[in-house]
């Protein structure tokens, strides 16, 4: 049997080239959203599918490695799909309740999903959910929980957050006033820990998808 030191040594040298590729993937990524200003499709499309598809891509040529693409497998897609519903829906919950408190206690009830915005913007936060799933879960935490298992799994959350939220500051500063950047920071690393915490649990991108895809149009139709 081999030791555990023979153990950690093979996974350190599998896993060799995860810190390269997240660091030029990160600088790369800071450069396009510091210079170029296209639209939200072709940022979400395009953008995401170079920046965040291929860096993965690249790593599963090198290192041969499967985990990434099982949180994909087709045997999660049901269950995934139906607890992401399930936790989107209480994330609608709270936000109408909490709107409602907003408006002083007035309940309304508007069909948003009769109106063309609304499903054009399904779309994107899908797009955007698939692409990040793929980079920040599938990769980047697949990869931290095994390059760094002796760490704690708090640790583990709080490392893959701070890359989360690290890639998404370009835009929060490009955005918001320095107060609200701040708010945006917390919600963001907040969210992260969550989505890390249950990609910890479940292993399965097609919740995280659909959850991160329900979370933003829910601050989106609420806030």
């Amino acid at each position: 049997m081999p030791s555990k030191k023979l153990k950690k040594t093979v996974r350190s040298h599998k896993h060799e080239a995860f810190l390269p590729i997240l660091l030029l993937t990160f600088l790369l990524w800071i450069f396009y959203r510091s210079i170029f200003h296209f639209s939200v499709l072709f940022d979400e499309s395009i953008g995401k599918l170079v920046f965040f598809a291929l860096p993965v891509l690249l790593y599963v040529s090198i290192s041969g490695s499967t985990e990434i693409f099982e949180t994909f497998s087709l045997k999660k897609l049901k269950p995934g799909l139906l607890l992401g519903l399930a936790i989107g829906g209480v994330f609608g919950f709270a936000a109408a309740f909490l709107g409602a408190l907003s408006r002083g206690g007035l309940v309304s009830s508007i069909p948003y999903y009769f109106a063309d915005w609304f499903w054009q913007e399904m779309f994107l936060a899908i797009l955007t959910g698939f692409w990040e799933t793929l980079f920040f879960y599938s990769f980047v935490m697949v990869i931290i929980n095994d390059k760094f298992r002796h760490l704690s799994l708090l640790k583990r959350i709080g490392m893959v957050a701070l890359v989360f939220l690290f890639f998404h500051l370009p835009n929060i500063f490009a955005r918001f006033s320095f107060t609200e950047s701040l708010f945006q920071i917390l919600l963001i690393f907040a969210f992260a820990c969550g989505q890390a915490l249950i990609f910890y649990k479940r292993r399965n991108a097609y919740l995280l998808i659909l959850v991160q895809a329900i979370w933003g149009m829910v601050l989106l139709i609420h806030f």
